[in-house]
């Protein structure tokens, strides 16, 4: 089997500011396992934290370190619900289901937040609330229409208009926005290193440099093989999201990985910085093409969106996320933007998080939309929950490629453009 070396960190903000890693040697030999978690993200965490609480030996594969792929290099914040809004949810799967689902993926930052304080998780977390703030009058339109499906279910959501969107945000370039004080935000890095101690902390054994290179069938079980071992298990957790490969087939297919890239300020100071997202919400924009943002605990203003669908050699490729800033906040004419940096998310064609059981004792979660962050959370809860023979509140559905997967980039640079010209336009 060929040699496999660990890829250092990419350069980041979160990479220079989180609380350190712990110590996951890489697998050597053969070991057993009740589950054996590939993938070492949000999700394959969160279900090994989750089922190490209740009581399983588990087993994490890793490629690289916990944290390394997206879940490490996103944009912090915590948001509630779906892609889609919640009418268009129950429309899709009934009330019944639908209706499960909604209460997951809203319930999902609570749920975050409160895993955070029972484990002590040092990751900066702060639950202000997250922003879905409108430009233009068609945008404003469906905001307001989200808000009240929102306050027709009983939820902590507010309408906004545009004098009350600019008092929280230090800019006038919203028409709208609607606030759900269930958001908020984390360093995501220090947030995936905590939870791979949690997990550690409850039994769970996790390897880094040790990327999942075969995977079969072993009597009434499975087998896993690394570059410098093997785990047998019972059920097996696939976990790997916009990093997703070859392992099973047609998994990578049915998902598109997009890059998504973050530029950071250095510190504001406190007379700047107090003008810029005064309640310290997170907030994105309403539209195809979005950006988002936050002011961090150092008050460090984080700002992302789509960007070149390549690795990132740093800030100076993404300058145009500066200029925007200028444009929202005119004083940061003369800041200093000491990072920037990109990771791969994973896109499905519905824009629904997927759950796939291909074979027996094998599940799959992936395809958060941007999203991961709160919902890839409770998704390893709800994987700990089907392993242990219990309801989800997620469907499960057959693996489905893209069509013209091959072309991805060529698909996502496209799609792009056309969003942007149409958000323009108000289309």
């Amino acid at each position: 089997m060929p040699p496999h070396t660990r890829r250092p960190l990419p350069p980041s903000l979160y990479a220079d500011t989180a609380i350190l890693a712990p110590e996951t040697p890489a697998l050597e030999g053969e070991a057993r396992a009740d589950v054996c978690v590939i993938g070492g993200g949000f999700t394959g965490l969160s279900a090994a934290l989750h089922l190490a609480e209740a009581g399983a030996s588990v087993i994490v594969l890793e490629a690289q370190e916990p944290g390394w792929g997206a879940s490490g290099r996103n944009g912090g914040q915590v948001n509630p619900g779906l892609k889609n809004d919640p009418d268009v949810v129950e429309r899709d799967f009934g009330p019944d289901l639908g209706g499960r689902m909604l209460a997951l993926s809203y319930g999902a930052p609570d749920a975050l937040f409160a895993l955070v304080r029972r484990h002590q998780i040092p990751c900066e977390a702060r639950q202000e609330g997250t922003l879905r703030a409108a430009i233009g009058a068609r945008a404003a339109a469906e905001v307001r229409h989200s808000a009240e499906q929102g306050a027709r279910r009983g939820w902590p959501v507010t309408f906004l208009d545009a004098a009350g969107t600019a008092a929280l945000t230090g800019t006038a370039r919203y028409t709208a926005a609607m606030l759900d004080a269930r958001g908020g935000d984390v360093q995501p890095l220090s947030y995936a290193r905590g939870l791979a101690r949690a997990a550690m902390g409850q039994g769970a054994r996790v390897h880094g440099g040790s990327p999942a290179v075969k995977l079969a069938r072993a009597g009434e079980g499975w087998r896993v093989e690394t570059p410098h071992g093997a785990v047998r298990a019972a059920q097996v957790v696939l976990a790997t999201n916009g990093y997703t490969d070859d392992l099973w087939p047609g998994l990578r297919r049915s998902v598109v990985p997009a890059y998504s890239s973050i530029l950071a300020t250095a510190p504001l100071p406190e007379e700047v910085a107090r003008g810029i997202m005064p309640r310290r919400a997170a907030l994105y924009e309403a539209g195809r093409i979005t950006t988002y943002y936050r002011m961090d605990r150092q008050n460090r203003l984080v700002i992302g969106g789509r960007g070149p669908q390549r690795p990132l050699p740093g800030p100076d490729s993404i300058r145009y996320l500066a200029e925007y800033a200028r444009k929202l906040w005119p004083v940061l004419g003369g800041v200093e933007w000491t990072h920037g940096w990109n990771g791969q998310i994973a896109i499905t064609a519905d824009y629904y998080p997927h759950l796939h059981e291909p074979a027996p004792g094998l599940i799959a979660a992936l395809g958060y939309n941007g999203r991961g962050v709160a919902m890839a959370t409770a998704m390893g809860a709800q994987i700990a929950r089907r392993l242990a023979g219990q309801e989800v509140d997620m469907p499960i559905t057959a693996i489905t490629p893209v069509p013209f997967h091959g072309f991805w980039k060529l698909g996502v640079a496209a799609k792009v453009w056309q969003g942007r010209v149409l958000d323009r336009l108000g289309l």
